[in-house]
């Protein structure tokens, strides 16, 4: 059962504020990092050079198989669109090579946190927000990732959804409805942060509002957000930083291009 209305006062820049957020689920790729270009793409081709594949899967190539949620499926839709459908067993082989190359390329260091991303996270955990993880990527590319980011020291996060979690990825709702059942909140107390298309459907569809940060290759996305405004709180080219604002794309003024504390629990306020 989802508990009531939730409200908190906490000192933020000095001042009050009446905080309506109770949690935030987080996208991994493309949201919290840039992990497709420089993570994941690599890793692909590198486990079918290893599964002896003559496949490459170039940037914009990438791009376009990037409308489909999930790795092993991306795989599986791609050997179909060739005539040379993959056997589960061979996916599944595939898809640990990648995994092996992907968290060999997080050790490395190859994959950055997105603009504002660290200063969003530290401002929700001082304010006692909950953070979790809501991903179509699989647990173990996950895990990688956060220890490539955060180092030893224990992740921000209070629980992960991934795709070894649900039976549907995204743009299917399950992943978020899973996380507001396992995490107890009420949706009207919860803000999603994503960057394409697929999550922003599974957001709504799971009735929360969502924060959205479209990755460059989100083409359609970005076209719709020039011509008319989707079912977002809000839409940002990225979480912004003071030296480096970032260019809003709909929603309410997000005052210096910085998405704050503040902003985002304005967003869930206005929401419900």
């Amino acid at each position: 059962m989802h508990c009531a209305l939730w409200f908190k006062l906490v000192c933020s820049g000095g001042c009050l504020v009446v905080l309506a957020l109770e949690a935030v689920f987080w996208d991994v790729d493309g949201t919290l990092a840039d992990t497709e270009m420089d993570g994941h793409r690599p890793a692909f081709n590198a486990a079918f050079a290893e599964e002896g594949l003559p496949w490459i899967w170039d940037v914009p190539l990438y791009e376009q198989l990037l409308l489909i949620a999930g790795g092993r499926q991306r795989m599986a839709a791609y050997a179909d669109q060739l005539g040379t459908p993959l056997a589960n067993a061979q996916l599944d082989r595939l898809r640990a090579l990648k995994q092996k190359h992907y968290r060999q390329r997080c050790q490395e260091g190859a994959i950055a946190l997105r603009p504002g991303v660290e200063r969003l996270i530290e401002a929700f955990s001082e304010a006692g927000c909950s953070q979790w993880i809501v991903t179509s990527s699989g647990r173990s590319s996950v895990e990688s990732l956060l220890i490539g980011l955060f180092g030893a020291s224990r992740h921000p996060f209070n629980g992960l959804i991934t795709a070894d979690d649900v039976r549907s990825a995204k743009p299917d709702p399950e992943p978020y409805l899973k996380a507001l059942t396992i995490s107890g909140c009420n949706p009207s107390s919860v803000l999603a942060i994503e960057d394409s298309q697929a999550g922003l459907e599974a957001a709504t569809a799971a009735g929360l509002p969502c924060l959205l940060t479209p990755s460059p290759w989100e083409h359609e996305l970005l076209a719709r957000l020039d011509g008319e405004v989707p079912p977002a709180a809000a839409a940002l080219l990225h979480l912004g930083e003071a030296d480096l604002p970032a260019r809003q794309l709909s929603g309410p003024p997000c005052p210096g291009g910085v998405v704050t504390l503040e902003y985002v629990n304005g967003l869930v306020q206005s929401s419900r």
